[in-house]
């Protein structure tokens, strides 16, 4: 097998030892912030990246697409060059733009890159945020990228630009959120699709220790269970899925390690709801756990 990475020894094990306890994994990972609800999630990610394949991380808002490719570029030791993108999205968000500058007291034009030519000369991980968010002929500009020429014309310049050995590209998408749009096949089909879980069980807890002010064990139980409660309630329709956010769950424990759960729940999570049915549905929840 071909790879476009020298990958350190930890993760060549992990690729070759399918066998490792989550309890290893999470010890493997644990300054990249990030612990994947299953070791094959985080296996198929390096497997697909180290072939120099593009991943696209799909999955609701607030479960750690982002801090899981965040992840991946501490595990192969790779800076990341990020896109956020929005309608707004234009060529020179992605490549870069041309300004003035001095030099010598003489005024030149120089190109200031943006992430994309950055990450390529650089050979460096690049990061594209909501992916389905950007206007469809903005995205046609980066066929070339995402291929296995792995090449760009700078429109600005007229430069060619080949990536470097290293350069990788992770794409997030929130699907069916207002402002998103279908990817087109063309584009869909240069990235292997990951599916990224909602964290639950001894997992959420163990993020919730972690990465919250909130330290009361029996908290962080009732916690965990209206989590589950709120995905297990999205999942039928009654929710929308910004109800059942690890983001805004986690935003919860901190408050309440100030204040009362139920205010904690009602800033962090109710009061984000538009429909006074969910907000109700919500309050009445946390009502049920925190009495």
């Amino acid at each position: 097998m071909q790879t476009n990475y020298n990958l350190p020894e930890k993760i060549n094990d992990l690729l070759i030892e399918h066998t490792r306890t989550n309890n290893q994994l999470q010890e493997l990972i644990k300054d990249g912030g990030y612990v994947p609800p299953s070791e094959d999630l985080l296996v198929d990610a390096i497997t697909a990246l180290s072939m120099g394949k593009n991943v696209l991380l799909k999955g609701p808002t607030g479960t750690g697409k982002t801090r899981f490719a965040e992840t991946l570029s501490n595990l192969f030791r790779q800076p990341m060059f990020s896109i956020n993108c929005s309608v707004d999205l234009d060529a020179e968000s992605l490549m870069g733009f041309k300004t003035l500058a001095y030099e010598e007291e003489k005024q030149v034009i120089q190109f200031v890159p943006g992430p994309v030519t950055s990450a390529m000369n650089a050979g460096t991980f690049l990061y594209i945020d909501e992916i389905n968010m950007a206007k469809p002929e903005t995205l046609p500009l980066l066929n070339g990228v995402l291929d296995y020429r792995r090449t760009v014309t700078n429109p600005f310049t007229n430069e060619l630009i080949t990536a470097k050995t290293g350069f990788n590209v992770i794409a997030a998408i929130n699907e069916g959120y207002v402002g998103t749009v279908p990817l087109n096949e063309a584009l869909k089909n240069r990235f292997v699709v990951i599916d990224i879980p909602y964290l639950q069980g001894e997992q959420l807890k163990e993020l919730i220790q972690s990465q919250t002010w909130l330290t009361d064990e029996r908290l962080t139980d009732l916690f965990v269970s209206l989590s589950e409660d709120l995905i297990h309630a999205a999942s039928q329709g009654k929710l929308s899925e910004d109800a059942a956010s690890i983001r805004a769950l986690l935003d919860a424990c901190d408050l309440c390690s100030v204040i009362p759960p139920q205010r904690a729940i009602q800033r962090a999570i109710t009061d984000k709801l538009d429909e006074q049915r969910e907000q109700e549905f919500v309050k009445n929840l946390a009502d049920t756990f925190f009495q």
